[in-house]
């Protein structure tokens, strides 16, 4: 089991994608950075979601992007000319005992670098470290990165992301096809927000998943749509807006309470 505590909410990019403002704080926090994955933490999120991808000079780094914020292609950049956040180093300042989602960005070069540089094979050694000190999940839209995980790393959690409005009925068997244990699904694919006659029921498509021994998140819902992607039995929903999800969710009838109440 990946998530204890069911809907987990999982603090997109940390607090959520952009630049945002802290919670009781004036001052703003960048996506994919210390301070903004701690303020996520400290607004109720129990996992927090991060993106990684490698630079020219094959250091991992903190992006969900392939460009620096100035245009610049990470894999023609050196880790210390993007400013960016190191992997390592994100890990390092984390408490140990906070899950992690790594969200692995693999590029363009994947395709033809000698496969010892490629995203995945430089990011395993790193996995296989940090899998010691906490929970982890690995996810991407890259089902070939996930293959080669699985074979590498076959006692950590992995899960295959879907794009937008991708039919869960490709999406589901897909993971379960890969022999994953997660499945993420973006909300534009559950028919919410646009009904769809081929999709069965949310339910029994969660149903499904769960069936084929996979846990089931959902990105990004709103606030005001959480309680939804509760009451179908979502595992997890990933979030740009921690402190509304949390309060959604804390709401509803029939919310447990949290682990540290009193």
């Amino acid at each position: 089991m990946i998530f204890a505590n069911r809907p987990a909410v999982i603090g997109h990019r940390g607090l959520g994608a952009g630049d945002l403002a802290a919670p009781g704080d004036t001052a703003t926090v960048a996506e994919n950075t210390v301070p903004s994955l701690l303020a996520a933490l400290a607004a109720g999120a129990s996992w927090v979601e991060i993106d990684v991808t490698r630079t020219a000079d094959d250091a991992l780094v903190l992006r969900h992007d392939p460009t620096t914020a100035e245009g610049a292609f990470l894999v023609d950049t050196t880790a210390e000319a993007s400013g960016l956040p190191l992997l390592a180093d994100v890990f390092d300042a984390l408490p140990p005992e906070v899950p992690v989602d790594v969200d692995v960005k693999t590029i363009l070069e994947d395709a033809v670098d000698a496969p010892s540089r490629r995203t995945g094979a430089l990011l395993a050694p790193v996995l296989e470290r940090e899998a010691r000190r906490r929970p982890l999940l690995v996810t991407s839209f890259d089902p070939s990165l996930l293959a080669h995980l699985r074979e590498v790393l076959p006692r950590v959690p992995l899960g295959l992301l879907t794009w937008l409005r991708f039919p869960l009925w490709h999406g589901i068997p897909a993971a379960a096809g890969l022999g994953l244990q997660a499945v993420g699904v973006h909300t534009a694919s559950c028919g919410f927000e646009r009904p769809d006659t081929r999709l069965r029921p949310l339910e029994h498509c969660v149903d499904i998943a769960h069936k084929a021994g996979l846990e089931i998140l959902a990105w990004c819902p709103q606030a005001e749509g959480a309680a939804d992607y509760a009451a179908a039995g979502f595992d997890a929903l990933v979030v740009n807006d921690v402190p509304g999800v949390v309060d959604a969710l804390d709401g509803r009838p029939g919310a447990e309470e949290p682990e540290n109440a009193a």
